[in-house]
């Protein structure tokens, strides 16, 4: 069932001396060297009709997954529940956050978007997350410059940053390794997800002119802060892996998150310096970059990151993400797939494909190390889980370098039956934590940016499903 890609043309509006190197390596997914297929050697995909039966039963409601949590968690998706009943309400409480309050943020949705303000409130967010049995997130601490912000501290990011990967992250994916009594391959790591307009001022415009001889000093500046983060990691991995010589597995991981696709340019520089200098061969993968799946040119991409970490020695790890710009992106009908078939399409291939790759060896020697499923998507999560699932791969220990991840808050009914109902570890919740300011603009963003998420697995079903959940609670059923 999973069909090669289609070749899609070479934009012009991609940087001078990159076209080139696409239109050389322009082809389907399946062309890639050492690869013959998209498809699993060993894994016998779902017909189209049972695919369909089990995404169904995996996005399906019901108010079991809510049992997990407290009343006043359960009083906030009720708010969300009401706030996505329809879509003029959603557009008319989008227009209306901005204006309120951050206490009254705070009191009725905050809790189950965001992970806290400071790295102290984190570990509690942890603990819930593991009483659901989700083992692991990536933090994500919301401070940036993309849309004019002026209090950005690079030097405070930086610092805060590495304080929340050697107080949270590591001694929680330590901690959860011991406790959980299972293999040391089953828990997935810590991540980190580091925004790139959050290391240095006018981060847009250094990031959309780094080649220019104004902007590459400025450029240089934001990549140093990014390798002092990422150094603590590769460190803390190095010397963890000699500790644990049995995990294949990073124990912690940073992800560059993407931005819109007139920075994405000068954020691939970034990536490429970061896997050259931190993803070594025959060691486990601390760097994770973004692909955008929505962008026509995606699959172009993925072959240009190979062809470079091939020339330059280096591992790739990859998170891929349809995309969260769609509402604000200049020129989409030049750079975004024409439909969601095309997108959901063009998403599953390169999944399957990257899976497909990590798969075909047990070890570290794989080019492509690491891959971050994030979607809330259930025939993804269907096609992801059926591969990870295949009794043939059961003693591969780079299954776990395969990691399913939906945001806080979100997707929460497909996360549980996952867990649940498909046994499985290698899921992660993005946790979003940092200033009041800045995380109100994080969960705004949510609205604005995945609105059709939201109401999926809310709306009208969720403010049901929450107030049979109360009302048991109450009459003590």
């Amino acid at each position: 069932m999973i069909r090669t890609l289609r070749h899609t043309a070479v934009r012009a509006s991609l940087a001078p001396r990159v076209a080139p190197l696409l239109a050389s390596v322009t082809r389907a997914f399946h062309e890639s060297p050492n690869k013959h297929n998209t498809t699993l050697g060993n894994v016998n995909y779902p017909s189209p009709v049972a695919l369909k039966h089990d995404a169904a039963s995996l996005e399906k409601t019901s108010t079991e997954y809510l049992k997990n949590f407290t009343n006043g968690e359960l009083l906030s998706y009720f708010v969300i529940g009401l706030a996505t009943l329809n879509k003029p309400i959603l557009n008319l409480c989008i227009k209306m956050f901005p204006y309120v309050p951050m206490p009254i943020i705070r009191a009725l949705v905050y809790k189950i978007y965001c992970g806290g303000e400071t790295v102290e409130e984190l570990p509690v967010t942890a603990k819930r997350l593991t009483e659901r049995g989700i083992n692991n997130m990536m933090l994500s601490l919301t401070i940036e410059a993309c849309n004019g912000n002026d209090n950005v501290d690079p030097d405070f990011i930086v610092a805060e940053t590495k304080r929340s990967i050697k107080d949270m992250l590591i001694p929680h994916t330590l901690n959860t390794i011991k406790e959980s009594g299972k293999d040391i391959n089953s828990i997935p790591p810590g991540y980190v997800a580091l925004k790139p307009t959050g290391f240095v001022k006018d981060a847009a415009a250094v990031l959309k002119n780094y080649q220019t001889e104004e902007y590459a000093a400025k450029f240089d500046a934001l990549v140093a802060k990014a390798e002092e983060v990422c150094g603590t990691i590769y460190e803390a991995n190095k010397n963890l892996a000699l500790e644990h010589p049995e995990r294949t597995a990073p124990f912690v991981v940073a992800v560059i998150d993407a931005e819109k696709h007139e920075l994405q340019e000068g954020v691939y520089e970034l990536q490429r310096r970061l896997y050259a200098k931190f993803n070594k061969p025959n060691m486990p993968v601390s760097i994770v970059g973004t692909l955008q799946m929505y962008l026509s040119q995606s699959s172009e991409l993925l072959a240009l990151e190979e062809k470079l970490a091939r020339e330059n020695n280096y591992r790739l790890g990859i998170k891929l993400v349809r995309g969260a710009y769609i509402h604000s992106e200049k020129n989409r009908q030049e750079i975004i797939h024409s439909t969601k078939e095309n997108t959901d399409e063009n998403y599953n291939q390169g999944m399957t494909y990257c899976i497909d790759s990590i798969l075909s060896d047990s070890g570290n020697g794989n080019l492509i190390g690491h891959l971050v499923v994030a979607s809330h998507n259930d025939v993804s999560l269907t096609l992801a889980t059926h591969a990870l699932a295949n009794e043939a791969y059961q003693g591969n220990k780079n299954r776990n370098n395969i990691v399913l991840g939906q945001l806080l808050g979100m997707a929460d009914n497909i996360t549980h039956n996952l867990i649940k109902n498909y046994k499985v570890d290698n899921i992660i919740k993005y946790v979003a934590w940092g200033p009041p300011l800045e995380t109100k603009e994080y969960l705004l963003r949510r609205l604005e940016e995945n609105g059709d998420a939201v109401k999926n697995d809310n709306g009208w079903p969720l403010v049901k499903a929450v107030t049979q959940v109360l009302s048991k609670r109450l009459i003590g059923a």
